[in-house]
């Protein structure tokens, strides 16, 4: 799903297309990517065409929760744009299906506040492809926008600030080699990858090898097709800082979103 454009370029690759990866994140495991068809404040009231964005559920990458999306100059006809609140008290069984227009992110956009003078903003979470491919026939344009964590603490009110991009998240395994490298009687190597061979490596002071440092010989590697990671603790749910080509492995996901009880390439997760 990771490819490299000619020029060097990262991007992920979706049903829906190819997007530029903005960056990365091992620590708090996740791929932050853009969508240069969607609305950003340049455009203001004017609105281009673009597309449905899709994520297949067979691969290992998830939709993050921090994700909101913007829906501008929707058609109230056939689209159920209301302040949710009030539409939710009055209304609980369609609050789900509503469009916010009190949204906090539509009425201060990141870094351009003013940029609409004359369209309507509405927020709405498509649970699959289907309902967004309804609503951007029904709406102008729509944007995605992620809350992106700053400082050192999630439990400050100001510890989060929009950004536009689509957040993914995934998971980074904990692997027997990686557990074994790192085990004081072994060596405390370090974990890495090495980019030619694809295979795993323990990084040791003395050089590189295939299992763990201590009682084993030293096979030397470049340090040019090596890479680091660390584990911050031993458990199912710590996370290694690796390569994300071998290490993101596919998860056997229990509850697939299901649409009618068929899944198929119209009920992909948004």
């Amino acid at each position: 799903m990771l490819v490299c454009s000619d020029l060097g370029n990262l991007y992920l690759r979706t049903p829906s297309g190819r997007y530029p990866v903005h960056s990365i994140s091992y620590s708090d495991p996740h791929i932050l990517v853009t969508d240069p068809l969607m609305w950003n404040c340049r455009d203001g009231d004017h609105f281009r065409p673009t597309r449905p964005f899709s994520l297949d559920t067979s691969t290992p990458f998830t939709l993050s929760s921090q994700n909101d999306y913007l829906f501008f100059n929707c058609s109230e006809d056939y689209v159920i744009v209301e302040p949710k609140p009030i539409f939710c008290e009055r209304f609980p069984d369609r609050c789900d299906s509503s469009c916010d227009s009190a949204s906090y992110l539509c009425r201060h956009l990141p870094e351009c506040a003013d940029a609409l003078s004359a369209s309507s903003c509405c927020s709405y979470y498509p649970k699959a492809t289907e309902s967004l491919r309804l609503m951007l026939r029904y709406c102008a344009s729509y944007t995605s926008v992620y809350w992106k964590t700053v400082g050192s603490t999630t439990n400050s009110p100001y510890s989060q600030v929009p950004e536009y991009g689509i957040r993914f998240d995934f998971d980074v395994p904990v692997t027997t080699h990686c557990l074994q490298c790192q085990d004081p009687s072994k060596g405390s190597g370090t974990c890495g990858f090495d980019t030619q061979t694809h295979n795993f490596l323990c990084l040791c002071k003395e050089g590189n090898v295939t299992s763990y440092c201590k009682g084993h010989d030293i096979s030397r590697h470049k340090r040019a097709g090596v890479i680091a990671g660390t584990v911050t603790g031993i458990s199912a749910a710590g996370a290694i800082g690796i390569g994300i080509g071998i290490w993101v492995v596919k998860k056997v996901r229990a509850k697939a979103p299901v649409t009618c009880g068929v899944q198929s390439n119209e009920n992909r997760i948004f």
